[in-house]
């Protein structure tokens, strides 16, 4: 796998439901690399979670989920689809080599127990048994995260600690035993500007000591921009647009992508009106053979983009889409 970290290919991710299979995923592939991030982007709903959950091996069983997500564990490449839901296996790799920061850190921490005591039974799990160098550890991961004071701070409830102070521990235990691959899923989403900005700048400090690889899972372009390398663009289940996050800004080849750059306000863009996308996402089920954003789509053509849905082609090196025309009829049509 090169220095690839992890790499997914083909996933699909089935619910049953009374009316039918629901295709949350549909057929999504992608790699990241050691001391590289990843952003995942979308609107609500087009499976961005859901992918991040399956990497993590916690989705729940109604989640028929098919494909690969090869990991590298010690030089050894691991399907983990192909281990046991729940197993001991995963759960070896869960929290240890993959961990995962939540939206909400408020409800990722149990109200009944200090953030030390927590922090530490997560280190007691993983890495060593002994109580008194567990709470060393946790102790020293939480300073490492900027918690000012982390001896006192270990003793105290989560109703104590502000929002800031608490996604602060949340990443503290997240990286407590230096994972290879971190989950970010919109972890800033709570927050203030200010407090965004340190939490972002703490993730890109703490990953380039220790290269770890980062998923980064935000519908905020603002935070994709400033923290990511490269950026994968999803909707309806499906990658539409993959490329390096500077190209996909300047350039971007998706009609969707361009809808969503489009409808950011710009500093000194004055007062012009922001670009909106017609309609709403269809739901993932009974779909038929064509591009799924085809009647959202501002330059949509009947013959051209209802042969089938359309594969990711490569239209620049390490750049990506999912569309049968080309970026520059866009631009003609606009005109």
């Amino acid at each position: 796998m090169e220095n690839k970290v992890v790499s997914v290919e083909d996933l699909n991710i089935k619910i049953k439901l009374d009316e039918g299979i629901l295709t949350p995923v549909r057929g999504i592939s992608f790699a990241i690399r050691e001391n590289e991030t990843l952003g995942l982007v979308g609107e609500s709903g087009c499976g961005k979670s859901l992918t991040s959950k399956a990497i993590l091996g916690i989705n729940d069983k109604k989640c028929l989920t098919s494909g690969k997500i090869n990991f590298n564990v010690d030089g050894k490449v691991i399907n983990l689809l192909d281990l046991k839901f729940g197993g001991k296996e995963i759960r070896s790799i869960r929290g240890k080599t993959v961990s995962m920061i939540f939206q909400e850190p408020m409800s990722s921490f149990s109200p009944l127990f200090t953030i030390g005591h927590q922090i530490t039974e997560f280190v007691r799990l993983h890495l060593t048994k002994d109580k008194n160098k567990a709470k060393e550890i946790a102790i020293e991961a939480m300073r490492r995260v900027g918690i000012a004071n982390p001896e006192k701070r270990y003793k105290q409830y989560p109703h104590e600690f502000s929002g800031g102070m608490l996604q602060r521990a949340l990443i503290a235990m997240a990286l407590v035993c230096n994972p290879k691959l971190l989950i970010a899923d919109e972890p800033t989403t709570a927050l203030d500007v200010t407090i965004q900005a340190q939490i972002l700048e703490l993730m890109k400090e703490l990953q380039k000591e220790y290269k770890m690889a980062i998923l980064y899972i935000t519908h905020d372009l603002g935070t994709v921009a400033k923290i990511c390398d490269r950026v994968a663009v999803m909707y309806l289940g499906k990658i539409v647009e993959i490329a390096p996050v500077v190209d996909l800004f300047k350039n971007p080849q998706h009609p969707y992508t361009i809808g969503l750059l489009g409808s950011v306000h710009k500093i000194g863009g004055g007062h012009d009106r922001l670009f909106s996308i017609e309609g709403t996402v269809p739901l993932a089920m009974n779909l038929e053979n064509k591009c799924g954003f085809y009647d959202r789509c501002i330059y949509r053509d009947t013959k051209l983009c209802c042969q089938e849905e359309p594969a990711l082609r490569e239209v620049k090196e390490g750049h990506f889409v999912a569309c049968y025309r080309d970026a520059s009829t866009f631009e003609k049509q606009n005109k």
